[in-house]
């Protein structure tokens, strides 16, 4: 893991808008910008933080992928989520002061390390920070909850469609095609984050590729069909 002590200007960084709050002033910038000024790089298939690990910092994804996954008690690993570029990671550290998960970069990846305490004042200084931290867990609450939601009450199709459309509308709110999307994950860490089993994704894609939905070439997908995804997902709002 290599740790640069260089400045990270986040009023001149093209991802603030996904990571940090708009509204703050020059001021409040300049001060924000002393609070996250190193940067990690973590090779691919190496931790960014382990479960035990003391909670110090959340992360902002500057480039790459992550997974989150617990080991349950039988001794399997149970992916939780799947983080990208402009996404804040750590958050499980803050009840217990201890990580509750594994963050794996799934490729080589650059973090902007926000030390936690620091955050936390200057939230309490600016509402407008303060705000975000909040938004940002929020939105944790509302992913985990549709998790549950995939897990409790869906069939497969309709799991892996809605995992498709997640992940290409997040893509694209960086900036990237609406319609075509490299996976990062393999499909075994994907029917372990879908509550599925491996044959059971794969068949789902065969389905799919069948049906003239997507088109797969090992890790390349192309989404042909965004509607009928949508209309697996929620054939009532799509009739």
């Amino acid at each position: 893991m290599d740790i640069h002590s260089i400045k990270v200007a986040c009023s001149s960084c093209n991802l603030r808008e996904l990571c940090l709050p708009m509204g703050l002033n020059p001021e409040e910038m300049d001060k924000l910008d002393t609070v996250i000024s190193t940067r990690r790089r973590i090779k691919r298939g190496t931790a960014l933080f382990n479960t035990g690990d003391k909670f110090t910092s959340l992360y902002a994804v500057r480039s790459g992928f992550f997974k989150t996954c617990v080991t349950t008690a039988d001794g399997r690993d149970q992916v939780t989520g799947f983080q990208m570029t402009g996404e804040i990671i750590g958050m499980d550290g803050i009840v217990s002061d201890r990580h509750s998960c594994d963050a794996i970069a799934l490729e080589d990846a650059e973090v902007c390390v926000m030390p936690f305490d620091q955050v936390e004042e200057l939230s309490r200084e600016f509402t407008t920070l303060q705000h975000h931290v909040h938004k940002i867990m929020s939105r944790e609450i509302v992913r985990d909850h549709s998790v549950m939601l995939l897990l409790g009450s869906m069939r497969a199709e309709e799991r892996l469609a809605a995992f498709l459309l997640n992940l290409v509308q997040r893509l694209h709110a960086r900036g990237f095609s609406q319609s075509e999307l490299i996976l990062r994950m393999t499909r075994e860490e994907i029917g372990s984050y879908l509550g599925m089993k491996l044959e059971t994704v794969s068949r789902t894609f065969s389905k799919f590729v069948e049906e003239g939905i997507i088109e797969v070439k090992q890790r390349y997908v192309h989404i042909k069909n965004t509607d009928a995804l949508k209309q697996i997902v929620n054939p009532q709002t799509c009739r």
